[in-house]
C-alpha cells in the first residue's frame, strides 16, 4: 500500500522564527503528519542572516534564501521567490514574518494559498510599527490578525483575531512583547483551520465552515 501524500506547508521568513517556531512546537511533526496530513516542506527566507533559517535546519527543513538586494527590482524578487516555493507544490503559504511586500502579479499567482500573521487588529494599523502606533492612538485594545493575503497591503480576508488589552503603563517593548504571545497561539490554529479546509478563500472571501463564534478568537488580559 502506497503512502498518503502530506499536504506541503511552505513558511516564509525574515527574521528570528519565533513564529515558525510556535508552528513546529504547537504543531509538531508527527502531528502535522498524522492529524493534518500535512508537512512543512520548506522554509523560504529573505535574509540569510535569519535566526529562523537555524530553526528549520535544526528540525531537517529545506531552506532557501532569496536576498532581495541581488534583483534589480520587486519583480524579478518574486519570480525567484516563486521559483524558489513552486517545486514544493504547496497546499499552503505561511507568511511568518516575511518582511517583504508582495508584487500583484505573485499573489495572483498563489491566489488562496497565502496566509499572513500581521501584529494589530486589521483593518487598523495596518503596515510597520504597529504597537507604537497604536499606543499614539490611545486605543484600549490591540492584537494580532491571520489573513489571507491580497495584492493590498495587510487587506486580505480576515481568517482570525487575537485581542490584548493596552495597559496604562505599556510601552511598544510591553505591549510587542503580549502581542507576540498571542501570535503564537493565533497562527498554528489558522493554520490548521485552513489545511482541514474549515477556512477557505473563495471570490476574495474567508468562507468559514463548521467553525462556532469566536472558535478562531482569543481575548487575553
Amino acid at each position: 500500500m502506497s503512502a498518503i501524500a502530506l499536504k506541503p506547508v511552505v513558511v516564509l521568513v525574515s527574521g528570528r522564527g519565533s513564529n515558525l517556531q510556535a508552528l513546529l512546537e504547537r504543531a509538531d511533526v508527527e502531528h502535522w503528519q498524522t492529524s493534518l496530513g500535512a508537512t512543512i516542506a520548506a522554509v523560504v527566507s529573505s535574509r540569510a542572516s535569519a535566526a529562523a533559517l537555524d530553526v528549520a535546519r535544526s528540525q531537517s527543513i529545506p531552506v532557501h534564501v532569496v536576498a532581495p538586494e541581488e534583483f534589480s527590482s520587486r519583480a524579478a524578487f518574486d519570480a525567484a521567490l516563486a521559483t524558489a516555493i513552486e517545486p514544493y507544490a504547496p497546499e499552503l503559504i505561511v507568511l511568518a514574518g516575511f518582511m517583504r511586500l508582495l508584487t500583484p502579479a505573485f499573489v495572483r499567482r498563489f491566489a488562496g494559498r497565502l496566509i499572513n500573521i500581521h501584529p494589530s487588529l486589521l483593518p487598523s494599523f495596518p503596515g510597520l510599527a504597529t504597537h507604537r502606533r497604536a499606543l499614539e492612538a490611545g486605543v484600549r485594545v490591540h492584537g494580532a490578525t491571520v489573513h489571507f493575503v491580497s495584492d493590498q497591503v495587510d487587506a486580505g480576508p480576515i481568517i482570525a483575531q487575537a485581542a490584548v488589552a493596552v495597559h496604562a503603563d505599556d510601552d511598544e517593548a510591553s505591549l510587542a512583547e503580549r502581542v507576540l504571545q498571542q501570535e503564537h497561539r493565533l497562527l498554528p490554529r489558522a493554520v490548521r483551520q485552513v489545511l482541514e479546509g474549515r477556512v477557505r478563500y473563495v471570490d476574495r472571501r474567508a468562507v468559514f465552515k463548521d467553525i462556532a463564534q469566536g472558535e478562531l478568537s482569543l481575548l487575553a488580559t
